[in-house]
């Protein structure tokens, strides 16, 4: 698919996009570090040129297995990636400049510095951030976050081992690294990560506590839910401190709902 059609199409969820963030990196599994400023976002040459060769990918594994009910490519990139984007941007904090990566891995050692506000959904992970996605199924919003912000550590979870391979299909040919795919069920997995996101699932409400289990201290769980799937969200995870849902672009009912875990 043409690259300036899919930056067109992507550019009402970027809007509202992160800047980049200075902060000390945290620690492995620990919470990811608080807001920075925010700044207009765009996508690069590269990001651009890989979600094309995603989407190419996508359809022909599509034929033979039933990734996504979703055909038309103007509408994958809509759908799929605007939304799984949007929720990068609010999540996570792009590329660091490399003043930035010096200074980050000159203070590895020290304690992470966290930023948060109340009213703020933003969650900005920098380098060394663990982040996993639950039931990555076509890899959305995993592979995208990826994309967004590479420097992240990334895991796949897919219990469906068609889809896992496909799942490892696109990471090789994207060559992209720090990824682990795993293909297992979530509930026999006992590490824990600083953003662990969730979108499209079945039986949402049963895997709900699962995924929250997987959320690190001081961590956040990300949903990309309708509407109707918010207050059900709430009332099963009370533990967790909820931000306001703040609606996905171009869309009349979905929303991204983030809750923080405790330290």
């Amino acid at each position: 698919m043409d690259t300036a059609r899919i930056a067109e199409l992507l550019q009402p969820f970027l809007q509202s996009a992160q800047g980049r963030c200075h902060s000390e990196p945290a620690k492995a599994g620990e919470a990811c570090p608080g807001p920075s400023r925010r700044e207009p976002a765009a996508l690069s040459p590269a990001q651009l040129q890989s979600i094309s060769t995603y989407i190419d990918i996508l359809l022909r594994w599509n034929a033979r297995i039933n990734l996504t009910a979703i055909r038309d490519p103007e509408e994958i990139v809509l759908r799929h990636f605007g939304e799984s984007l949007f929720a990068s941007s609010q999540l996570l904090n792009p590329q660091p400049s490399e003043s930035s990566v010096v200074k980050s891995l000159s203070s590895v050692s020290s304690e992470s510095s966290v930023v948060d506000s109340p009213s703020s959904l933003s969650s900005v992970v920098d380098s060394f951030c663990l982040v996993a996605d639950l039931g990555s199924g076509a890899g959305f919003p995993g592979i995208p976050l990826k994309l967004w912000a590479p420097q992240i550590s990334l895991t796949l979870i897919e219990s469906n081992h068609k889809k896992a391979t496909f799942l490892r299909e696109v990471v090789r040919s994207l060559v992209l690294t720090n990824v682990n795919i795993r293909n297992a069920r979530a509930e026999s997995l006992t590490e824990t990560f600083g953003l662990v996101t969730l979108r499209a699932v079945e039986d949402f409400a049963s895997i709900l506590p699962t995924a929250a289990a997987l959320v690190a201290p001081g961590g956040r769980l990300g949903l990309l839910v309708g509407a109707a799937q918010i207050e059900p969200a709430r009332a099963s995870l009370p533990h967790l401190s909820w931000s306001d849902p703040v609606p996905i672009p171009l869309s009349t009912s979905r929303a991204l709902f983030a809750g923080r875990r405790q330290r």
